[in-house]
């Protein structure tokens, strides 16, 4: 295994958001020798060579990874899935193969079963965007931003320093969480956000359906609440469909607090309803220090 990341060969399979970002971010930073992408559309590889943010793209998986040092997958969790079977003839020895995907112990599990000559460290990067696509990735994305590497129990030193290498290269922040931990933390500060987004979006249509005005009125506060229902549909679909035990957790966490303020409202209790919007107000003061 190449050790040292800039002499390393980065292959990078998806251009989209992330896998652009991370693309543009190497190449800005020349943190290593040569950056490949793979994508699916050719209209795609060359956009991000005349941006500058690969060397070379190409559409065929197999002549993309050959040469790669360090592969990493950027696409949606089950593109990831389905792609991580595929790898083990098309890599050479040694070969760190890592991911972006917001899910981790479906993930992992696959890597884990790769052959033993290959290297392999899921990875999740806390950033990213309601929109999509290489038109909005930007070399910026993954600086000062956590990025979740969760090693695998075959993972050598070498392979976990050079995962290191790529976050760090990228400015991003490197901590390291077992797939299951990392699974259930994202489902509650993550996964839970965007449910409840979608949630509200379709509470308030209904609404409007009887009374147009609720629309008519929406304003910032809404707009806010409401930015994560606008996330790409596969992306979000995979990620809930691969992390269903710990989000069915957090959601019964939130429908038992919503229980609580309708219970309050019910009753009429004011203290009640007082001391449960206080308690939200002081969690979220403290969480945003």
């Amino acid at each position: 295994m190449n050790r040292d990341l800039a002499d390393a060969t980065v292959a990078i399979v998806g251009l989209g958001l992330m896998g652009g970002s991370l693309a543009a971010a190497l190449s800005a930073r020349h943190a290593c020798n040569r950056v490949v992408g793979v994508a699916r559309r050719r209209v795609t590889c060359e956009t991000a060579r005349e941006l500058r943010f690969i060397d070379r793209g190409t559409c065929d998986l197999a002549e993309g990874v050959a040469e790669a040092d360090i592969v990493v997958l950027a696409m949606p969790v089950g593109e990831i899935l389905a792609t991580v079977p595929l790898l083990g003839p098309l890599l050479k020895p040694g070969c760190l193969v890592t991911d972006v995907g917001s899910t981790k112990h479906a993930i992992c599990a696959a890597l884990d079963a790769l052959p033993a000559a290959l290297q392999a460290v899921g990875g999740h990067p806390m950033c990213g965007k309601e929109t999509s696509g290489l038109s909005v990735a930007e070399p910026t994305l993954y600086e000062g931003r956590v990025y979740v590497l969760c090693p695998l129990a075959r993972t050598s030193p070498g392979a976990l320093g050079l995962a290191r290498s790529l976050v760090e290269a990228v400015g991003a922040r490197p901590v390291l969480l077992e797939a299951e931990r990392h699974d259930h933390a994202v489902a509650a500060i993550s996964h839970l956000p965007y449910t409840l987004a979608v949630a509200l979006v379709n509470a308030v249509s209904a609404l409007a359906a009887s009374d147009p005005a609720c629309l008519e009125l929406a304003a910032g506060g809404y707009r806010d609440s409401t930015r994560l229902a606008s996330s790409d549909l596969q992306m979000m679909r995979d990620i809930l469909m691969t992390n269903r035990e710990p989000l069915l957790e957090a959601l019964h966490g939130a429908q038992v607090e919503l229980g609580r303020l309708e219970d309050a409202l019910c009753r009429g209790d004011t203290a009640a309803l007082v001391a449960l919007l206080q308690a939200a107000h002081n969690h979220r003061r403290e969480m945003m220090r």
